[in-house]
C-alpha cells in the first residue's frame, strides 16, 4: 500500500464521523480511533498503528496549535467590550468552519460599512461538508467582523457586530 492510498483512507475516515476504524490487508494493518475531551471541542489527532511487517508507515497528522475554544473565547470578550457600545451581535448558530465569501474567488457577502436588513446572508458556516448560510436576524449596519475568514467557530460564538441605528 503506498502512502497516498494511506493518507486518503485516513482523510476520508476523518471526515466520515466514525469513532473507531479498524483496517487489516496482507501485511497492512490501520486502527484509528477518535477521543474526544469533555470540556473543549478539539478532535484529537487519529492514532495510526502498522504491523511490524509493514513496508510503509502512515503520517500521522498533527492537531491545530490553537483550539477552537480558545478562539470563541478570545472573540466572545472582544464582542462584550464593543457591544457595551449599543451594538447588535449575530452569533454563530453551530460549531464550524467560518466562510465571508461563497467560494474562494468570489465576492465577500458583508464588509464592514454595509448595511443589512433583517434575512441577508452574511456569512457561511461549513459543518460536515455542508455549508450553511448564515442570516442577519435584524437590519443594521456592519460595525465590526470578530471572525478571520476560513477559521474554526463554536456554537454562539460573536461573529459580526451590527449598529442598529
Amino acid at each position: 500500500m503506498k502512502p497516498k492510498e494511506i493518507q486518503e483512507i485516513l482523510e476520508f475516515i476523518a471526515t466520515s464521523g466514525l469513532e473507531e476504524v479498524n483496517i487489516e490487508m496482507e501485511n497492512v494493518k490501520i486502527t484509528t480511533k477518535k477521543s474526544y475531551q469533555p470540556t473543549a471541542v478539539v478532535a484529537a489527532a487519529p492514532q495510526v498503528l502498522a504491523a511490524p511487517v509493514a513496508a510503509v508507515q502512515a503520517p500521522i497528522i498533527a492537531p491545530t496549535p490553537v483550539s477552537a475554544a480558545e478562539t470563541a473565547k478570545q472573540t466572545a470578550e472582544a464582542a462584550q467590550t464593543v457591544s457595551e457600545a449599543g451594538y447588535k451581535t449575530i452569533k454563530s448558530p453551530m460549531i464550524g468552519t467560518f466562510y465571508r465569501s461563497p467560494g474562494p474567488n468570489e465576492d465577500l457577502f458583508v464588509n464592514v460599512g454595509d448595511s443589512v436588513s433583517k434575512g441577508t446572508t452574511v456569512c457561511i458556516i461549513e459543518a460536515m461538508k455542508l455549508f450553511n448560510e448564515i442570516e442577519s436576524e435584524f437590519a443594521g449596519k456592519i460595525v465590526k467582523i470578530l471572525v478571520n475568514d476560513a477559521t474554526p467557530v463554536e456554537y454562539d460564538q460573536p461573529l459580526f457586530l451590527v449598529d442598529p441605528s
